[in-house]
Order: C-alpha cells, then sequence, then structure tokens
C-alpha cells in the first residue's frame, strides 16, 4: 500500500501518463497523444491537483519517467519534474520506461519475471529483464539497445517461464518465436505512470531522491547514427 503523496508523471514514449497519490486516493491519467505531451502536461497535472484538492507544495515527492524512449519525450519528462521540483524544492525519482512496464506485468498479471522492450526506431530495440523481488520489479543485467534479431538464448532465460510487453515485441513479435516460454502480454504496450507509484516510494524511502538539479535522462542509445560532413568531428 503507498502511504506516501506521490506525483508521477512520463511523456517519453507515444503514451502521456500522470498519476497523483494523495492520502490514500489515485487520480490518473494515461493516453496516446503522439507530439502533443507538452501542450497537455501542465494542464493535465493542475486539473489532478484540482480533484485531489491539493498542491504541490504538499507532496512528498515527484517521480518521472526517465526513458529510454524518444529522445524529445525523456527531454519533456525530466523538464518538466525538474520545473515543478524547482517550484516547490521537493525531491524528484526517475523511474526507467522499462520497469514501469514490468511493474505493471507483476501488479496486474502476477508476472514475476518479464522481458520488457521499447520500438527504438531505426530498426532497434531496448530491451532489459527484470524479477520480482519484494513486490518490486528489480533489473538483471542492464538496459540495453540492438536488432531484435541479435535477440538469443544469451538474453532469454530458456528455464523460466516469463512476460513480455512493450512495444518492441509488438513490432517485431518474430524476435521470440524461438523461446515457448515466453509469452507475450498484449495489453501492455507502453509505460504507464500508475505502475511507477510504488517503484518512486522505494526510492523515496530508502533516500535516493535528488534535487531538481541532479535528475538525469536515462537515453540508453546515447549517440545517433548520422553521416558525418566532411571536416566534421
Amino acid at each position: 500500500m503507498i502511504k506516501s503523496n506521490i506525483l508521477a508523471l512520463d511523456a517519453s514514449t507515444e503514451a502521456l501518463s500522470i498519476v497523483l497519490h494523495y492520502q490514500g486516493k489515485t487520480f490518473h491519467h494515461f493516453e496516446e497523444c503522439p507530439q502533443q505531451h507538452s501542450q497537455k502536461i501542465l494542464p493535465l497535472i493542475d486539473e489532478l491537483l484540482g480533484k485531489a484538492g491539493c498542491k504541490l507544495k504538499d507532496l512528498d515527492v515527484i517521480g518521472f519517467g526517465q526513458g529510454p524512449g524518444s529522445f524529445t519525450g525523456v527531454r519533456i519528462s525530466v523538464a518538466i519534474a525538474q520545473g515543478l521540483a524547482y517550484s516547490t524544492n521537493l525531491p524528484l525519482v526517475g523511474v526507467s520506461t522499462l520497469a514501469v512496464m514490468a511493474q505493471q506485468a507483476f501488479e496486474q498479471f502476477g508476472a514475476n519475471d518479464v522481458y520488457s522492450s521499447i520500438d527504438a526506431r531505426m530498426g532497434e530495440i531496448y530491451f532489459a529483464q527484470y524479477h520480482a523481488k519484494d513486490g518490486l520489479m528489480t533489473l538483471k543485467g542492464e538496459e540495453r539497445v540492438f536488432k531484435p534479431e541479435l535477440l538469443d538464448a544469451t538474453l532469454i532465460d530458456t528455464n523460466i517461464d516469463a512476460a513480455a510487453v512493450g512495444t518492441g515485441f509488438k513490432s517485431y513479435p518474430d524476435a521470440l518465436t524461438p523461446f515457448n516460454n515466453v509469452t507475450i502480454q498484449p495489453e501492455i504496450t507502453l509505460p504507464d505512470a500508475h505502475y511507477m507509484l510504488a517503484l518512486v516510494e522505494a526510492q523515496y524511502l530508502a533516500g535516493k531522491g535528488v534535487k531538481a538539479s541532479d535528475a538525469q535522462p536515462k537515453y540508453v542509445r546515447d549517440t545517433v547514427t548520422w553521416k558525418k560532413l566532411p571536416g566534421r568531428e
């Protein structure tokens, strides 16, 4: 049960999601609205605060989706969270979008082992493996980006039954064909901030919140391939 007063938001993919948990009640918004996040996010936050009858300064912590996702979307998530935190001096907790989807699979379907993937465009996917521990999805190995055809037994444990979530497997379902122990959960394709609450609270209570100036995005793909112009580095 969530006890902290939390605002969490994510704009890093096609989905825009915001959740406010205040005095035991949860207020939530989720929609797919590509390229409209920056226009919609602040009015929606105000709307949820109004429904809850509270102000930002009444909260304990702000959570945000730190990526991976679209570069623009990740920047929006971080920038909005930073702006809100600067105005209130609240701590920030960044949460992986891949972890959010894994947490949803655990909370909705009881999946203890989850492969989470987001379509990274350019013929690649963001990918990570998570395992449930004390009700929270924890990362096994590292988050990475690669071409889906490179998914093999070094990345998929064939000895455990697992769920697969996210647009990466929606776009490239054949990548999992060799692995009969992994079942795609088609209901979960994009991160939803509602499932950030437990992850944000755990980090906050552990004293791992950061001040606004220290909030960081997590692109996973640090560079974009492009053709260099003559004389350019």
